[in-house]
This record gives C-alpha cells, sequence and structure tokens, in this order.
C-alpha cells in the first residue's frame, strides 16, 4: 500500500510525464522508422544506419545535455513566481541552442571523416559516410525546437512538444517510405532518402514549437519580460552551462558507452551490427518512456526544490522511482515474449533475426536499471545536482562496462552477447549510486525546516 502522501504525487506526476513520455518518443521513433524503412533493403545499409546513429547520436546528445540546464532552473524560478527570471530564461536559452545547434551542424563536415578509422566493414563505411553529413545538418533545427522545448516543460507545459513530435513523426514516415522507395509521386533515394526525411521532420518541429511559445497567450508575461534585452547576458548563460555542461557531458558518457559498443560489435561482422541495431532501437523506445517520467521528477522535484519544500521534493522523486520500476518490469515482459518477432519488423536475415533475439533477452534484463538511473538523473537535476552524476557516468560506463564487455565479448568470445552484458553491469552500478544519492541527498532535509503549500503543477 502507498502512503497517502505518495499517492498524492501520483496523478501530477503521470500528468507531466506521458506527454513528455511522447515527446521523448518523437526523437528515438525517427531512427525507428529510419531503421525499420531502410532495414528492408539489406543487411549492410541497415549496419550502415547503426553505424551512422551511433556516431552522430553521442554528439547529439551533447547538445541536447547543454539545453537540459533551462528545465530546472525555469521550474525553479516559477516555484519562487520570478517572470523576470524566466523571461530572461528563455532569452538566454534560445540563444544557447542556436549557437549550439551550428556548431553541431559543421561537425557534419567532420565526423565522416573518421569513420574509416574506426575497423568496421568498407561497406558499411561507404553508406554510412554520406548518411552522417546529412543527418548532421538535422540537428541544427533540433536545437532550436530543443531550446523551445525545455523551456516550456520547465513551465508544466508539456503536451505541446508531444503534439508536434506526433505530427513530426507521420511526416516523416511518410516521406521516408516514399524517398527511400520512389513511392507516393517522390524520387527514389534509396537509404539517403531516410536521412533527409529526418532533416524534414526536425525543421517542421523546430517551426511550430517556436510558433507556440513565441504566439501562446499563457506565455505572454515572460514574453514581455524578455523584450525588455534580446541579447544574452554572460551571467545567464554561465548558469545555464554550468548545469547543461555536465548534464551533457554525462549524456555523452552514457551514449558514447553504447555508441562504443556498437562499433566493438562491428568488429564482429555486418550481421552482428544489424541485430545491434535492432535490439538497440526497440528497447531506445521504452527507454524514453522512462526519461519522460525522468524529465517530470525533473520538474516536480525542481519546483518543490525551489519553493524550499523538501519533503514533498523527495516524494515527488521517489513517486518517479516507483512509477519507472512498475513500468520497465512489464516492457522487460513484452521484450522477453516478443524477442522472436520484433525483428522481422526490421530484417528478414534469419542469422539476422536469431542474434537480434538474443540481444533482446538482455535488453530485457537491463529494463529495469536503465529506468532508474535515468529517473535518478530527472530528480537531481531538479535538485540542480549535475557534476557528481556525470563522474559516476565516467567510471561505471567507460572504467567498468566497456573494458567487462570487451573482456566478455572478445576474450572470452561471448561475442555481441558479452558487450551487452558489460552494458547491463554498468547501468545497475548507476541506477544504484544515483539513487543512493538522491535519498541522501542532504539539501532535501535542509529545505525541509520551511514548508510551503504545493504549488500547482498541473499541466496548463
Amino acid at each position: 500500500m502507498i502512503p497517502s502522501t505518495f499517492r498524492s504525487h501520483l496523478s501530477p506526476t503521470i500528468s507531466l510525464a506521458y506527454p513528455v513520455v511522447l515527446s521523448q518518443l518523437g526523437h528515438v521513433m525517427v531512427n525507428v522508422v529510419d531503421s525499420m524503412v531502410v532495414g528492408q533493403t539489406g543487411k549492410i545499409p541497415l549496419a550502415a544506419v547503426s553505424l551512422a546513429m551511433s556516431v552522430s547520436t553521442v554528439v547529439m546528445v551533447l547538445g541536447l545535455g547543454l539545453t537540459m540546464g533551462i528545465t530546472p532552473l525555469v521550474a525553479a524560478a516559477d516555484g519562487r513566481q520570478d517572470e523576470a527570471a524566466n523571461g530572461r530564461l528563455l532569452v538566454n536559452g534560445v540563444w544557447l541552442s542556436t549557437v549550439a545547434g551550428l556548431l553541431l551542424a559543421a561537425l557534419g563536415f567532420l565526423v565522416p571523416t573518421l569513420l574509416p578509422h574506426l575497423g568496421q566493414p568498407e561497406a558499411v563505411v561507404l553508406l554510412a559516410s554520406p548518411w552522417v553529413k546529412v543527418l548532421f545538418l538535422s540537428f541544427f533545427p533540433l536545437m532550436i525546437f530543443q531550446g523551445f522545448k525545455q523551456f516550456a516543460e520547465g513551465l508544466g507545459l508539456t503536451r505541446q512538444a508531444m503534439s508536434l513530435s506526433i505530427q513530426a513523426n507521420i511526416v516523416n514516415a511518410v516521406l521516408s517510405y516514399g524517398l527511400v522507395f520512389g513511392k507516393l509521386g517522390m524520387p527514389e533515394l534509396g537509404m539517403m532518402g531516410a536521412a533527409w526525411s529526418t532533416v524534414v521532420a526536425r525543421v517542421l518541429m523546430a517551426g511550430l514549437m517556436a510558433w507556440y511559445v513565441l504566439r501562446a497567450r499563457r506565455l505572454q508575461p515572460y514574453r514581455l519580460a524578455a523584450q525588455a534585452n534580446l541579447r544574452p547576458d554572460t551571467a545567464g548563460l554561465r548558469r545555464l552551462l554550468g548545469l547543461g555542461t555536465p548534464i551533457g557531458v554525462q549524456m555523452t558518457f552514457e551514449m558514447g558507452a553504447f555508441s562504443f559498443s556498437a562499433i566493438m560489435i562491428g568488429w564482429l561482422g555486418a550481421t552482428q551490427l544489424a541485430a545491434h541495431q535492432i535490439a538497440i532501437n526497440v528497447a531506445s523506445v521504452t527507454y524514453m518512456a522512462a526519461s519522460g517520467i525522468g524529465a517530470a521528477a525533473t520538474i516536480r522535484v525542481g519546483k518543490f526544490f525551489g519553493a524550499h519544500d523538501g519533503v514533498r521534493a523527495r516524494q515527488a522523486g521517489l513517486m518517479a522511482y516507483l512509477l519507472t520500476f512498475v513500468f520497465m518490469c512489464l516492457t522487460g515482459l513484452v521484450l522477453v515474449l516478443g524477442r522472436n518477432y520484433l525483428p522481422f519488423y526490421y530484417n528478414h536475415d534469419p542469422a539476422v533475426v536469431a542474434q537480434a533475439a538474443t540481444l533482446l533477452l538482455i535488453a530485457a534484463a537491463f529494463q529495469i536499471s536503465d529506468g532508474l538511473q535515468v529517473v535518478g538523473l530527472g530528480a537531481l537535476r531538479g535538485l540542480e545536482d549535475v557534476k557528481v552524476p556525470s563522474v559516476v557516468a565516467l567510471l561505471a560506463y567507460w572504467v567498468i562496462a566497456l573494458p567487462l564487455g570487451y573482456v566478455l565479448g572478445f576474450k572470452l568470445q561471448w561475442g555481441a552477447v558479452g558487450v551487452w552484458m558489460g552494458l547491463l553491469i554498468g547501468l545497475t552500478l548507476v541506477a544504484g549510486l544515483l539513487l543512493w544519492r538522491f535519498y541522501r541527498r542532504p539539501l532535501l532535509a535542509a529545505a525541509d525546516t520551511a514548508p510551503v503549500n504545493e504549488p500547482a503543477l498541473a499541466v496548463r
């Protein structure tokens, strides 16, 4: 039985989380659709998509992480009812995301030169290089979208990004199918058609999200505060980067570990790499759902933290943990039951399907750890605690998980299964350490001396 004090957090957390879940799924569903469509053309193109996404995602999450400092700061200022502070956060957040987007897009001309040096099959590298260049172009509009989205979510406005992500993914699915196979009156571009469809979808997302924030009546007080000075200020940017940089570094350590694991699996051959892409693609869908609950934890914990109510901040975080635990247990069961069927949506090569089914068993096992660690990160971000989690990620993934995965995969000849087992151990370690840190966080106990009435946290 859940105590009534905790049950009071259930409905607000779900109300915030489910739109964020669907919005977060928007990021990963672009990759899922592209992988499914390209996978129908053969295992070599699917392996090329795996390599391209593995490399590009590391860079993408660094940029996304830089903007994630916006949300807890906006939530805290909203808890203090400080409209002027949120006006400045809107200006500084948009500037930060715009500059970061330009830099990420520019990297697309450099990254393809690194691919031939990663020890991957030559045919895979040949197809992956032009894909990477186009995909990096989409990072500019993606970062614009992210800057406006993080601001809105800090205020508890999560449904708008959800709606736009759904619309953009429908556009991406139609364009990807049409451009890859030359259907619906579109030119046949092969696997490159999926890359260009991603660019178009992300431009649409950016434009519509910006339109909402800059036109919505409920956001007018913040726009009026922002209009006093539309130029970024050094102190404000420094504070955003002070929170966002450690988040970006932590996300890069984590995603970099998964990306390097794909590179290691690529050393085993195209079949194993294609199977890895299927398994990680499926697992990423459930991960994004947990990530949405983690984002809700950031908003609620951050708002109570800004209002100096440590009791409710702790309760909000623990409720997010409980929701995630239950959800990831259920999705893990789905992966176990569907492991022999899900791979066929991507590819029909018997060897690829068999290997992917085995990896999905391991993915089911680390569902719980993966979900709990992302919620732990979200809860700690609400407390503006971002530096220690970066160190935890570095040690757990790069000092323990990857070396262990290499030993199991290559020295003990477990292959791709060994690499995934290393990741499972790393995720479990991170999840445990972050839960311990959140529960023992002294700032919560210190804030308990000044309780206040619960601020309105429902989606407006």
